[in-house]
Parts: C-alpha cells; structure tokens; sequence
C-alpha cells in the first residue's frame, strides 16, 4: 500500500532499469547459445527472474558478476528435462517464449504460472506451434496454464496470427530455430522486433519485411545454431521510463532520461504526448543492437488525444498511463482497438476505468477503450489497481495530480517490471509513501 500526496511539478534527470522485452530476450538467446555470453544492465525483477530460474532448471550456467552484470553459459540448444514444474509466475513473455523453446527441444516439461497468468491466453501459441508439429496438451480449459510439453519433431510451416503480437512471433521464431526447413510469420502489422535483432546478433539469419497491405513478414529456416559473440548492453526501458515522463506531464513538470531505447515500435507513447501538445525532445546518442539516446518531456498536455486501432500495437504497455494523461488534457480524448487490453494481468480497460472513476474522472468504456472528458479537477480516493502492476502504477501517477491524498492498494505490486517505482518518483519529488 501507498499513500499519494499531491506533488507540485516533478523533476527527474538519469536512468532508468533495463528494458524487461530485452533482458527477457538476452537471457533465453544466450542460454540457447554456443558459448559464454555476458548481458550488461539486466532488469532484475519478478518478471525477468521468472526466466532466470526457469532457464537454470533447463540447464543453463546463470551467474551475476555484480549488479546487473549476467554471465550465461550456454547449452548450444541441449536443454535438460527440468526435475519439477518450469514456474513463469506472472510473467506472460516468460511462458510464451519458452513453450517456443521447449517445443523444439525434444524434452518432457510441464509449464504453470500463478493464478492470474493462468487466465492468460495461451492458445494463440500453441495452435501457430501446433501447425508446426509440436505436442503441447493443456490440462485446463480453453487452452490455458497449466501445460505439458511432449518430444516433437518440428517442421517449417506458413503461419497467420491475428494479433500483432512480438511474444507469439518471437515463441514461433524460437521454435523455428530446431525445426526443418523454413517457416514464415505474417502478422497483420508490424510489432517490436527485439527478437529478430538479438538473433542476428547470434548469426542466425533471420528476414523481415512489411507488405503493401501493411503486414510484417518475418521468416527464419531452421535448424539454425546461436553462437555467443560478445556482450549485450540492454538500454533502458521505455515502458518504464514513461511513468516518469506521464509524471511530468500531469503535473506540469519535466523528465529527462538518458540511455533508453528507442526502437520504433516502442516510442509510441511519446508520439501521442506530442500530438497532445506535451513538449518532447529526443536525441539518439549510439546505436548498437537498439538504437539509444536521451528524452526530454515537460509540461502539461494543451489538447485531447485520439488512439486507433493502427496505433495501439507501438503503445500497449502505456495505455493505462496515457489514460491518465487524457484526464488531465482539455477536450474529449477516445482510445480504440485495444481489445488486447482485456487480457492482461488484468482486465487492464475495466480496471483503469473503474480508477479514473474514482478520481472524479468522467471515463466511459469501450470494449476497445475509452472515452475521457479531462481537464477537470482530479480527487483523491482509495485506489485498487486490481492486482496489476501497470494499473497500480499509472493511477499513483494520476493521484499525483489529485486535490487530497489518496491510498493505493495492494502488496508492491510494481516489482514485476519497476522494482524501483516509488524510490525514483521519490527522487524526482513525487510525494509517494509506503504505508
């Protein structure tokens, strides 16, 4: 639980923690490798050492020479049977990536999660992998966790998803690597290609292109073998670092962050705070894997905000938290074709809506979204995000700009993916409190 204050404009200059996409990736490709890689800025949280101790259980050497400094001794694809259940927690990236993984790896293994992962959809990989060959039964209903995982061996195949989704690509492209012969993946658009980079990295030879219809096209023929080369240096994570620039924005203040990843498909949410009339500036500074650099944000939105169905896919993760930035824009603001947001941690349109609410927001949902009157007076209540982490973090950051002190619920659920949540928001002013 947290006790929110309200906090005049907030201030905030350095980093912040790796990005959770990457550091999910480095692990997986590095243990799958020939050879020692080292990760340098590996996010340690919930999430990611979900796939830390899963991979252990597989038979990778995981070591961390100091904090966030990883070396990985790969097993060049020769994964042992794991003695127990592989256990991804809550993490979702965690459970899709390794069924692509373990349904080429000739093994028996059984994958779970804890109970809200269990409500996640799982089908969408497991009939792509199926169609492939593989042998994946799930022992509950509706192609849920807990799953089991049979010896296959897999072919190549022409795959179609419905959603633009980088974890069912990326499970697919994984499972790709042991199976004979090429397999292709179109997705309806474009989404983030941190796979396809870090494969590369590892000499896989992996293509991609974006048809005239605007589908991605991404193909990879297998079997193809990873050899480690060198170290991976994971940026900062934009999904992270955009709490702390929504901060500046609601409260009239500035954030500057240095060293974070600027992928194309990730810088979604910045787009729309410009088109909002926030002030954003953003400089590259190296590229390597990831193109890096350094975001300036500051200032209060001047006008309301329009999302499509076109735009979700390179801002998903910040939805919540560009609903709370509607709230404090003037005019009505509209989300659409974020269906994908209902099966989240959490229901993450119900949830968001129902804490706008209580913080005298005038929210109507959709089942794709909202509509938000804002530029009203935001209030103070007794918050609960619902079990989810980005809600519980995107209404602290809403309450900042509340008229009394409001209290959110629930046990630090933001050490899933922002294990240092209330320090920074601390440092930059914010007026948070563990109670």
């Amino acid at each position: 639980m947290i006790k929110i204050a309200p906090t005049p404009p907030i201030s905030f200059s350095g980093e912040v923690p790796g990005d959770k996409s990457i550091s999910h990736r480095a692990l997986i490709l590095s243990a799958l490798a020939s050879g020692e890689s080292v990760i340098e800025g590996l996010l340690h949280s919930a999430d990611t050492d979900a796939t830390w101790a899963c991979l252990l259980a597989l038979g990778a050497g995981l070591e961390e020479d100091s904090p966030g400094r990883v070396r990985v001794t790969g097993v060049a694809s020769h994964l042992t049977s794991p003695k127990g259940t592989l256990e991804a927690a809550n993490s979702g990236t965690t459970a899709r990536l390794l069924l692509g993984v373990l349904a080429q790896a000739g093994l028996y293994a059984s994958l779970d999660g804890d109970e809200s992962l269990r409500l996640r959809p799982m089908r969408r990989v497991m009939e792509p992998l199926g169609q492939m060959g593989a042998r994946i039964t799930a022992l509950a209903r509706d192609g849920r966790l807990p799953l089991k995982i049979q010896p296959a061996a897999l072919h190549g195949a022409d795959l179609q998803t419905d959603v633009a989704s980088a974890q069912v690509k990326s499970a697919l492209l994984l499972a790709a690597l042991g199976a004979e012969g090429p397999t292709a993946v179109d997705l309806p658009r474009p989404s983030r290609d941190h796979t396809e980079r870090m494969l590369r990295h590892f000499g896989v030879t992996v293509t991609s292109a974006v048809d005239g219809a605007g589908h991605e096209l991404v193909a990879l023929t297998g079997p193809q073998t990873l050899l480690a080369d060198g170290a991976i240096v994971v940026p900062g994570d934009p999904s992270t670092a955009a709490f702390l620039w929504a901060a500046a924005a609601v409260t009239g203040g500035r954030a500057e962050v240095h060293g974070v990843c600027l992928n194309e498909r990730r810088i979604g949410f910045l787009r729309l705070l410009a088109d909002m009339g926030v002030t954003v500036e953003i400089s590259a500074d190296q590229i390597g894997l990831e193109p890096v650099g350094r975001v300036v944000v500051s200032g209060r939105p001047t006008r309301h905000g329009e999302v499509s169905r076109a735009d979700v896919v390179d801002l998903i993760d910040e939805l919540p938290l560009l609903a709370c930035v509607m709230a404090i824009a003037p005019g009505v603001s509209r989300v659409e074709g974020a269906e994908e947001l209902r099966v989240k941690e959490s229901d993450r349109i119900a949830a968001m809506g129902q804490g706008l609410r209580a913080l005298g927001v005038a929210c109507a949902e959709s089942p794709g979204g909202w509509r938000i009157e804002g530029g009203r007076r935001i209030g103070s209540a007794e918050l609960d995000p619902c079990g989810d982490h980005r809600v519980a973090m995107a209404l602290s950051v809403l309450a900042m700009a509340g008229a009394k002190e409001s209290t959110l619920l629930g046990d630090r659920l933001w050490e899933v993916s922002y294990p240092t949540f209330v320090e920074q928001m601390q440092l930059a002013g914010g007026r948070l409190q563990e109670a």
